[in-house]
């Protein structure tokens, strides 16, 4: 009989998990609410749409994002092939362009036969625990509807958890002065020789007033008080930053190093970096500039970096809710419930951070929940730590956590020096991966994820930006 998978949420995660059910060759019913019940942060119906960064992160060599991101093409990711089919100029990042990558997931999800696409909300469910053949996933995502939060929280019997994240800026790019902003990358590193960021230099004095200013900006108060919120540490408001110092953004989001004003032929002594938004570079992205400031604050304050002091805003930041489980107390290596073997975790609501850690859990639970008796993935590999520290953290101080080189096993013997350590560690989960999947390392790798059949391709032009399911009103 073939395994009937229901996966909750049309984001990342569940987007990738319904493309592993089918690959697995099961059946996959995916839900998602949109258009029909918006969220605070989403702009259109879209499956896979990025509401914050365009950025899956580093594509260097021997990084940990690098290493999670090889392992998943490895696997045949769909949203990873997407990804790099819709790549924009960064540096060494992985960034797409939003709009193409999201168009791109969901007619790939909608062609599948083996995916049934269903436009509502899921309120509730009750799996039946005797029945093997039909299994749950929920990847409802950080804003996770009251309803179906309620109801995880019945089914899992644990309180819910929220922490607050933010929503960087992006700015037209006509309104960008580039007599003041300029190309550069940090030391002229960039994956093909390019100055793929534009660079707003700040003097001493023009510091001094900006953070004046953002320290007396005025802060959107939290919707709900009874969320006791918590901020996520490596994606904290940059007006969180400045409170722990008047130098910590200049050694943070806005350190200067590696880079030179070719007005001064100096080190600026802060800089803004903005990030390509599109593939036409139409729209620019402040690097690490997710704040909360009301949206009028945030005109005045923004405008005093130099370089957008005539900005458009073709988005300010904005505040959002995020929700997920206690993972640790709930969840098995596979992302499993231990209470309830047909259900499945993935995503940020099991307590990932990030676009990649979403997509690393969501093709983990799809494999899962299709599998006869689902394996966790090798200690040594990005995957297997991510999981390992989804169910394995402390309970009672656990945090949603990006992919990094602590999560991995320490090497026996190391390396004194960090970029042999950091290969070595790369060179190992890349060999216990092949162990797991029964291949030597001299194999051939995986064949490329079909996405949609060649006349199709060529009927609708893959890389354009197609028509599809309207934007959000």
């Amino acid at each position: 009989m073939t395994k009937q998978v229901h996966i909750i949420g049309g984001g990342l995660a569940g987007c990738e998990a319904a493309w592993q059910v089918a690959r697995g060759g099961g059946k996959a019913i995916l839900y998602e609410m949109r258009p029909a019940k918006p969220t605070p942060a989403h702009k259109t119906a879209w499956l896979a749409e990025l509401v914050c960064s365009n950025s899956l992160k580093s594509e260097q060599e021997n990084s940990a994002p690098r290493l999670l991101k090889d392992e998943l093409r490895r696997l045949g990711s769909l949203l990873i092939e997407i990804a790099g089919r819709t790549r924009v100029p960064a540096g060494h990042a992985l960034t797409v362009d939003r709009e193409i990558f999201a168009a791109e997931v969901t007619r790939a999800i909608e062609s599948e036969p083996a995916i049934e696409l269903r436009r509502e909300e899921v309120k509730s469910f009750t799996p039946d625990p005797t029945c093997v053949d039909q299994k749950w996933i929920i990847a409802s995502g950080p804003l996770t509807s009251d309803a179906l939060a309620s109801e995880i929280a019945r089914i899992t019997g644990s309180e819910r958890l929220f922490f607050y994240d933010s929503i960087s800026p992006i700015v037209d790019s006509e309104s960008i002065d580039t007599t003041i902003a300029f190309r550069a990358s940090r030391y002229g590193k960039s994956l093909d020789g390019t100055d793929d960021y534009l660079n707003c230099p700040f003097d001493r004095g023009e510091y001094e007033a900006f953070l004046d200013a953002l320290l007396g900006a005025s802060s959107v108060p939290a919707h709900i008080e009874q969320d006791n919120a918590k901020y996520f540490e490596a994606c904290l408001p940059i007006e969180e930053i400045a409170r722990r110092g008047r130098d910590t953004l200049r050694f943070g989001p806005m350190k200067p190093m590696g880079l030179t004003d070719p007005r001064t032929g100096r080190r600026p002594w802060a800089v803004v970096q903005l990030r390509q938004e599109n593939a036409r570079a139409g729209s620019w992205n402040l690097v690490g500039f997710q704040n909360h400031m009301r949206f009028g604050d945030q005109a005045r304050v923004l405008r005093m970096i130099p370089g957008l002091q005539n900005a458009e805003f073709l988005r300010y930041g904005q505040v959002h809710r995020n929700t997920y489980i206690n993972a640790p107390a709930l969840l098995d290596a596979t992302l499993g419930l231990r209470t309830h073997p047909n259900i499945f975790f993935a995503g940020q609501i099991s307590g990932v951070e990030g676009y990649v850690e979403s997509v690393a859990t969501g093709l983990i639970a799809g494999m899962s929940a299709v599998a006869d008796s689902p394996r966790a993935f090798p200690r040594e590999t990005a995957l297997g730590s991510l999981c390992a520290y989804v169910s394995g953290a402390d309970p009672a101080n656990y945090q949603p956590a990006n992919i990094t080189f602590d999560l991995l096993p320490k090497l026996e013997h190391p390396p004194k020096d960090r970029k042999l350590r950091q290969a070595e560690v790369c060179r190992r989960a890349r060999a216990a991966l092949d162990v797991f999947v029964g291949r030597t390392p001299s194999s051939a790798p995986d064949p490329p994820v079909r996405l949609l059949s060649s006349q199709r391709q060529a009927d609708e032009g893959v890389g354009r930006r197609p028509g599809g399911p309207p934007h959000l009103v």
